[in-house]
C-alpha cells in the first residue's frame, strides 16, 4: 500500500496551500484536486517566477507527476483549457493531467445565474466570485447536472444540455428578465472544448485507487478552507463543497482509512473574502499594514482580502473536524518588523470563555476574542532553513499556535519561493 497526504486551509482560506502542495508534490507521484472549481486560486513561485493555479493541481509544476482533477471538482472547460495552453506556453508539460468522467461541467448559465442570484441579493450577497461554482453544484444536487463523461460523448452532450438550456432560459427570462441563452451557439463552442479534453478523461477513481494499491503516493489537494465548508463554516458566506478531509473520501474515491496524514495550513495571521463574521479582523492600521506586506489580494479575484491577527480558535475547530495531523504555517517573515503581535486564543460571550465555534452568526457576531501578546523579533526570517536558527520569539509564538491548536507544527514558510521553506518533520510524506 502507497502513502497519502492530504493538505488542506484551516481558516478561510488563501492560507497559502499552493505553497506547500508544490514542495510534496516533489515527493509524490499523482497530485489531485478534489473539490471546488475555478473560484479556487494558487499561487506558486519557483525560481522567482509566479505561476497562477485555478483548476490544474499545482504538481502540475514538478516533472512526471500525473495531475488529478477528482470527480468532486466542478469544471470550466474553458477556464482549464486556457489554463493548460497558458502553462504549455511557458513550457510546462500538462499531459499527464486526468479528468474524472464523474466530474461536473460549469456551462454559461452557471455563471450567469451566479451573477443574477448574488445581485438580487441586494445587501445580503454572499461574495461569490460569479465563476458559477454554486449553480453548478446545485444542478448536480438537483440531478440535472452535466458530467464529464456526457460532456464527451456528442449525442448524449448535445440532448442534455437542450434539455438544460430550455429549463435555464425560463429561470433566465421569467425571473430575472434576462435575454434567453443561444443553444446552437453553446453547442458548437463547447463541442470544441470536449474534443480537445476528451484524451485528458478517465476513470480516475480507478487509477487513484489502482497506483494506491501499488505503492505509490498520493497527494490530495485542497481547495477553499474549512470555514468555508458549506456544512461547518459560516454559513451561508461559505463555498458549495466540503473542503476537509472527508470531502477527499467523496471527491475522490478514496476510503477514509486509505488516509494517513492531514497538513492543515495557517497563516502567521488571519484573513478572509467575502461577508461573513471575523472576530480578529482589524479595521485599522495594523490590518492595511498586514494586507500591504502579506500582498492580500484575491489569486482569482484580485479583491482586497480581509485582515486581522490569528484565530487559533479557528485552526483549533478545523483540526477537530479533519483530524490535523500537522501545521503548515505560511507568511511567518510578515510578521519580521512587528513590534509586538497578537493572537487569539479564545473566545467571550457576555464575559464568559466559550469552547466552540458559533453555528449562529448572529452570536458568532458578538464573540470577543481573547488575545495573547507576543514580543515581535524585529529580524529577517526569510532566509532560516531550520527550526533551531529560527529567533526566540518566533519559536514562541510557534510553540504558542500549536499548544492552543493541539496540534504540532510541521512545516513553516518564510517566503514565497519553493526553498524558503523550514520542515520540522521530515517524516511527514
Amino acid at each position: 500500500m502507497g502513502k497519502t497526504l492530504v493538505i488542506l486551509g484551516s481558516s478561510w482560506g488563501d492560507e497559502g496551500k499552493g505553497k506547500f502542495v508544490d514542495y510534496y508534490a516533489q515527493k509524490a507521484d499523482i497530485i489531485s484536486r478534489v473539490a471546488g472549481g475555478s473560484n479556487a486560486g494558487h499561487t506558486l513561485s519557483i525560481d522567482n517566477v509566479e505561476y497562477k493555479l485555478r483548476l490544474v493541481p499545482s504538481g502540475i509544476l514538478c516533472k512526471d507527476k500525473f495531475c488529478v482533477i477528482g470527480n468532486g471538482v466542478v469544471v470550466d472547460p474553458k477556464v482549464l483549457l486556457e489554463e493548460m495552453d497558458s502553462l504549455s506556453a511557458r513550457g510546462v508539460d500538462v499531459s499527464k493531467i486526468r479528468l474524472s468522467n464523474r466530474a461536473h461541467v460549469v456551462l454559461p448559465y452557471h455563471q450567469i445565474l451566479d451573477k443574477l442570484s448574488e445581485e438580487s441579493r441586494g445587501d445580503k450577497k454572499i461574495g461569490t466570485t460569479g465563476r458559477g461554482i454554486s449553480p453548478c453544484y446545485i444542478d448536480k444536487a438537483d440531478r440535472i447536472g452535466i458530467r464529464v463523461c456526457d460532456f464527451i460523448d456528442k449525442e448524449e452532450f448535445a440532448a442534455r444540455l437542450k434539455f438544460t438550456i430550455e429549463q435555464k432560459n425560463i429561470i433566465l427570462q421569467k425571473v430575472y428578465n434576462h435575454a434567453p441563452l443561444n443553444y446552437e451557439e453553446i453547442l458548437s463552442e463547447y463541442e470544441g472544448y470536449a474534443d480537445r479534453l476528451r484524451p485528458y478523461v478517465c476513470d480516475t477513481i480507478t487509477l487513484l485507487n489502482e497506483e494506491l494499491n501499488a505503492g505509490k503516493k498520493i497527494l490530495f489537494e485542497g481547495a477553499q478552507a474549512t470555514m468555508l465548508d458549506i456544512d461547518y463554516g459560516t454559513y451561508p458566506y461559505v463555498t458549495a463543497s466540503h473542503p476537509v478531509a472527508g470531502g477527499v473520501c467523496v471527491g475522490a474515491g478514496i476510503a477514509p482509512k486509505k488516509i494517513d496524514t492531514v497538513i492543515g495550513v495557517v497563516k502567521a495571521y488571519t484573513t478572509r473574502v467575502g461577508e461573513g463574521p471575523f472576530p480578529t479582523e482589524q479595521l485599522n492600521e495594523i490590518g492595511e499594514r498586514l494586507r500591504k506586506e502579506g500582498h492580500e489580494f484575491g489569486t482569482v479575484t484580485g479583491r482586497p482580502r480581509r485582515t486581522g491577527w490569528l484565530d487559533a480558535c479557528v485552526v483549533k475547530y478545523a483540526g477537530q473536524i479533519s483530524g490535523i495531523d500537522y501545521l503548515g504555517v505560511t507568511k511567518m517573515d510578515i510578521f519580521d518588523t512587528f513590534d509586538e503581535i497578537k493572537m487569539c486564543v479564545a473566545y467571550k460571550i457576555d464575559g464568559k470563555i466559550i469552547n466552540e465555534i458559533p453555528a449562529s452568526l448572529k452570536v458568532f457576531a458578538q464573540v470577543e476574542p481573547v488575545y495573547e501578546t507576543f514580543e515581535g523579533w524585529k529580524c529577517d526570517t526569510s532566509k532560516i532553513r531550520n527550526y533551531e536558527d529560527l529567533p526566540v520569539n518566533a519559536k514562541k509564538y510557534l510553540e504558542r499556535m500549536a499548544e492552543v491548536t493541539g496540534t504540532k507544527i510541521g512545516i513553516i514558510s518564510v517566503g514565497p519561493n519553493r526553498d524558503q521553506t523550514i520542515v520540522v518533520d521530515e517524516n511527514i510524506f
